[in-house]
């Protein structure tokens, strides 16, 4: 029987509202990064796709330390913000949105995953406007054929480690699609932890205007957004307790 568990991978995906819902992407990894260093705990950058204006289209940390798991678990789930965008020349407020994923790591070698059940391919990793950043095929995708599930990773320099860690990423994945099978939810936990990505399938809600973040669940409001921002979660963690 395994220990319960502790590091994770956080993934942050832009949803709907174009630009403005990268950049929201980019301020909640920022909220979620300095939450992680306050308490001490390590954070690693797996993956990202940057959009032109320095949002994430999608990012993907994975972070280690003593109840990481247990803080972060209700992160799951349709993030909205509503607020006037920089880019916003009339003053209207938009509404957009970000989806965050959480995975408990799993060690690849502690799932049975058959060779033949992966279709593995390399290509040379690219940067920013698609230039060349390496002239070797460094980066990895992995595709497990049984469930579908697609990982991508071009972060490191080497072959081997982009592949060590597509391996524990495609892992953690393929563990939470057993979990929801056992639960007779749907395969792949990352599309049943996102959904549609729709404005209205939302845990909480992030009012710039009104200085106010409601998560939906507990049926409560936060106010100082700005502090919150840069890491200040700790009220609405201890409100997430009573889930």
């Amino acid at each position: 029987m395994n220990s319960s568990p502790q590091n994770i991978i956080l993934e942050i995906r832009a949803g709907a509202g174009g630009n403005e819902a990268s950049i929201f992407a980019g301020d909640l990894a920022n909220m979620y990064t300095k939450y992680a260093a306050k308490q001490g705990w390590q954070t690693a950058k797996l993956e990202e796709a940057r959009n032109d204006l320095g949002g994430y289209k999608e990012v993907i940390f994975e972070i280690k330390g003593e109840g990481v798991y247990n803080k972060f678990k209700h992160e799951s789930g349709v993030h909205r913000v509503q607020r006037i965008p920089a880019t916003e020349k009339s003053g209207r407020t938009h509404t957009s949105t970000a989806s965050v994923a959480i995975l408990p790591i799993q060690k690849a070698n502690e799932l049975n995953i058959k060779p033949q059940d992966l279709e593995v391919n390399f290509s040379r990793s690219g940067g920013a406007g698609g230039q060349n950043v390496n002239k070797v095929e460094t980066a990895v995708r992995l595709t497990h054929k049984p469930t579908g599930i697609v990982v991508y990773c071009q972060s490191e320099r080497s072959q081997q480690r982009n592949r060590e860690k597509a391996m524990m990423i495609l892992a953690s994945k393929i563990s939470e699609a057993q979990k929801s099978q056992a639960h007779g939810e749907i395969a792949d936990a990352r599309k049943q932890q996102i959904g549609t990505q729709d404005r209205s399938e939302k845990i909480r809600t992030y009012n710039f205007l009104q200085d106010r973040i409601t998560d939906h669940r507990v049926g409560k409001s936060f106010h100082d957004i700005e502090r919150i921002m840069e890491g200040g979660l700790d009220k609405i963690f201890k409100a997430m307790e009573t889930l």
